[in-house]
């Protein structure tokens, strides 16, 4: 072998393992990127998965609300929960300000009034992305 066959097959080598580095990097790459573009996608729904209600006297309630969601950061958690009376009116909502993804479930509470003559309320969460449509969970109103 002469010399300028010998450096051609050093060369070759040489390339074909950056070539080969350079996939497997890109291969990575792409398989990382598609995972976090639907990572969010699989938390799934806000479900409500427990509640109380304490009567406080004048009409007034104060209503705690567990919620589980698989929270993956800002991009997706569970936002809010409501307070839904019999007939689809919405008495109460309790804001959630940031994601939950180390305390799962959790819970968070809301004082409200609730009108004379409602004898159950039913709790739903939301989340950022699929909004309503999780497990609720219905409390029966306590005389006040």
């Amino acid at each position: 072998m002469n010399p300028s066959q010998f450096s051609s097959k050093i060369y070759t080598g040489i390339s074909r393992r950056l070539f080969e580095m350079l996939f497997f990097f890109l291969a990575l790459s792409f398989a990382g990127l598609a995972t976090l573009s639907t990572t969010a996608a699989y938390a799934g729904e806000a479900d409500v998965v427990g509640g109380s209600i304490t009567a406080l006297g004048d009409g007034r309630y104060r209503i705690d609300a567990t919620v589980r969601h698989a929270d993956v950061g800002w991009d997706h958690y569970a936002d809010r929960w409501d307070v839904v009376g019999p007939d689809g009116t919405i008495l109460g909502v309790r804001e959630l300000a940031h994601p939950h993804e180390n305390e799962q479930p959790f819970t968070r509470s809301l004082t409200l009034e609730i009108p004379a003559g409602i004898a159950t309320v039913t709790l739903q969460a939301n989340d950022s992305v699929h909004g309503l449509g999780g497990e609720t969970f219905e409390l029966t109103v306590p005389a006040s």
